[in-house]
């Protein structure tokens, strides 16, 4: 009896170390905003670990874009934070709505700061849990992958990169204080937000721009030399590439035949699209958060260790920075001579 009991109270205490979360509130702008944190699996605070940001679409919560994308899971496995925060609820229709510019909602119709509350709300998880504050990472499906793209475009200064998942972008401007790398997901069959452009079948009447357009622009903002290169397109996905980019930067599409309006290799939800089976975004876009910190900005060290490694190239020279066709020693003095200034 006391083995058992014993080994009732160990199973007891590993399930409360598989992971922590906390539905919390902080005041901002008039209103008490929520957001859902996830600590992972065996969180201790002695050493600092990336964060990212889920942001729900509109009508939805913290609770289910957790659900939907598995990021808890992810986090788990590979040890980062991430916090689900959410919009405001309109009075009338009760539904939580991103300010993203134009779309969507009472968040847009009010010009809720959602912008300051996400600043303020990254303030205050970085002073109580040890976050790496050069890789702050945001994604969002629907309305929050428009806002995602807001959060790029004006809090660049402490987001590293963004994942928008079945979303556009809807705003007057956009200046970045930096370069941001962008993955985006996107089914050919999403009629609420329309790939290659248009009003949607959702609620939300607003134009949404063709996501090459929007690409397109971040491709100016970035710098990138090599534009919109296809590197599979094999019936079930394309992938799609703006690479050679401003400090290291890229830009990265995912254009599914598959799913619809949804968060690809996720859970469906109650009355959402189908998922696409072709690709995970939750692993696509972690393992795309990994290679961009706040950092790329700088020329450093890792800057010269990969123009060296490309020295001798002569076809499709990522490291190529006097355009002559191939990586020889006027580039690596380029980039010495650049050592530790903003690139």
């Amino acid at each position: 009896m006391n083995s058992k009991r014993g080994l009732l109270l160990i199973s007891i205490i590993l399930n409360f170390t598989i992971s922590y979360a906390q539905y919390d509130s902080i005041p901002y702008g008039g209103y008490d905003r929520t957001y859902n944190l996830h600590l992972p699996t065996g969180y201790t605070g002695s050493t600092s670990i990336p964060l990212i940001i889920a942001l729900h679409g509109g009508g939805h919560s913290a609770i289910e874009i957790e659900s939907m994308s598995g990021l808890s899971l992810k986090a788990d496995l590979e040890n980062f934070i991430v916090v689900y925060p959410e919009g405001v609820k309109g009075p009338l229709s009760n539904a939580r709505t991103w300010n993203a510019g134009e779309c969507c909602g009472y968040a847009s119709f009010s010009n809720i700061d959602d912008v300051g509350f996400i600043d303020a709300l990254i303030t205050i998880l970085t002073s109580q849990y040890n976050i790496d504050t050069t890789r702050i990472h945001a994604t969002g499906v629907s309305n929050g992958g428009f806002f995602a793209y807001r959060l790029a475009c004006e809090l660049s200064n402490k987001i590293a990169s963004i994942a928008p998942v079945a979303s556009s972008m809807t705003l007057d401007y956009c200046t970045p204080d930096r370069p941001v790398s962008i993955i985006h997901f996107h089914s050919v069959n999403d009629t609420r937000v329309p790939y290659q452009g248009g009003v949607g079948s959702g609620f939300a009447t607003h134009y949404n721009p063709p996501i090459d357009s929007i690409l397109n622009i971040w491709s100016n903002i970035n710098v990138c030399l090599n534009i919109d290169e296809t590197i599979i397109s094999n019936g079930l996905y394309t992938y799609r590439n703006w690479s050679n980019c401003e400090c290291g930067n890229e830009i990265i599409y995912y254009l599914t035949q598959d799913g619809g309006h949804s968060w690809p290799g996720g859970i469906p939800t109650a009355t959402g699209d189908s998922v696409s089976n072709y690709i995970n975004a939750t692993d696509l876009m972690w393992d795309f958060f990994q290679q961009h910190t706040i950092d790329d900005v700088y020329i450093t060290v890792a800057d010269i260790l990969v123009i060296l490694s490309e020295f001798g190239c002569t076809s499709a020279c990522t490291s190529d920075i006097d355009g002559d066709g191939s990586v020889t020693v006027s580039d690596v003095l380029d980039m010495l001579s650049l050592f530790g200034s903003p690139c």
